[in-house]
């Protein structure tokens, strides 16, 4: 980054969910996108009594109230929760979610969701804030329902683009490929590419003209067996393509980090400088990795105790991240297993409106 100073950042936290407080960390060396002395700081945990998943998707409202996915394995219903920075309080948006996962704002305010499967909606929905009700923007390519809609993020022109992975849920998958694809203000679906293997999350660039895409194989998608073991994983990847101004894909994909034998990224943000904040959720170094357009690392927020050992009990795992608004424009809020947190940075976070 231009200007940036080399600064200590204590970064922080275990992330195991209920701990009451991130344990000490020893400083590393950083950019100054994490001003020395930030920590992160939890301000929800799941109490419903609803069993497994994780909180994902968090997305900041008009109202400045960070909208997230509270999402249950099964019959339990996904809900879809709201946290008011101002109050501290947390209380429930959507009863029942549609299993969603990703969410954003249009530029009229409403929240849009990206619905997945196990017993989901397997859908992109539009809510609107005020009055609760929900309606399907699509459903289905050429005929065919999606698979489970994971991540979304929106361009300034209001198109919706979305992964469509399957990671879980015993529906017949209908589709051939686990694409990214667009949702244009007509209500037309665009496929914009299936060169990736699983994608996840997904994010644009500030000026629009590249976008970033998670590849994120887990190896199984655990439909006719919930309870399997997982195989062995593929690409754990982050791709950059170039756009158009059309908006689609002009060039060949690029790779900019490559997690190896490490479980990737989920989720993803950009901030105004055009720096990516990927949710890392390997067991050596759990946290948010933050690079800038060429791959390299910048900045990094620890999330979890590095090196663990037991994949079937893991700590402090990263989902998804989000810049606030107004007086928050700098504070990055981070779905980590079953809880919400947020932490004040040296930069402002981007939003197309």
């Amino acid at each position: 980054m231009k200007n940036a100073l080399w600064i200590y950042v204590a970064a922080l936290m275990a992330a195991g969910c209920g701990s009451e407080a991130p344990p000490d960390v020893e400083p590393s060396e950083t950019v100054a996108i994490v001003p020395e002395g930030a920590s992160l700081e939890k301000v929800f945990t799941r109490s419903l009594p609803i069993s497994g998943g994780l909180t994902e998707g968090p997305a900041v409202g008009p109202d400045r109230r960070i909208y997230f996915s509270d999402i249950p394995f099964g019959d339990d219903k996904g809900k879809i929760m709201r946290f008011d920075p101002r109050t501290g309080e947390t209380d429930v948006f959507a009863e029942d979610s549609g299993k969603s996962n990703g969410l954003t704002f249009s530029s009229d305010g409403h929240l849009i969701a990206a619905e997945g499967a196990d017993q989901g909606g397997r859908q992109i929905s539009r809510w609107n804030v005020e009055t609760g009700e929900k309606t399907t923007l699509a459903d289905n390519y050429d005929g065919k329902r999606f698979n489970a809609p994971n991540d979304l993020t929106l361009d300034t022109k209001g198109r919706v683009y979305f992964s469509d992975p399957r990671y879980l849920g015993a529906e017949q998958r209908e589709l051939e490929h686990m694409a990214v694809y667009r949702v244009d203000a007509d209500g037309t679906v665009v496929e914009l590419t299936h060169d990736v293997e699983k994608p996840n999350g997904v994010a644009l660039s500030p000026d629009g003209k590249t976008f970033y895409l998670a590849d994120h194989n887990n190896g199984s998608e655990r439909i006719t067996d919930p309870d399997a073991p997982k195989g062995e994983h593929g690409n754990m990847k982050v791709y950059s393509f170039s756009l158009g101004d059309d908006g689609l894909i002009n060039g060949p994909r690029k790779t900019i980090v490559d997690f190896g034998d490490q479980a990737g990224c989920d989720g993803m943000t950009v901030d105004v400088e055009g720096n990516i904040y990927l949710t890392s959720r390997g067991l050596k170094r759990p946290g948010v990795m933050i690079i800038n357009p060429d791959g390299e690392e910048v900045g990094f927020i620890s999330t979890g105790p590095e090196n663990q050992t037991d994949p079937d009990n893991p700590e402090g795992l990263p989902s998804n991240v989000e810049f606030g608004i107004g007086d928050e424009a700098n504070v990055l809020y981070v779905t980590v297993d079953l809880s919400l947190y947020r932490i004040k940075l040296g930069v402002t976070g981007y939003h197309p409106y």
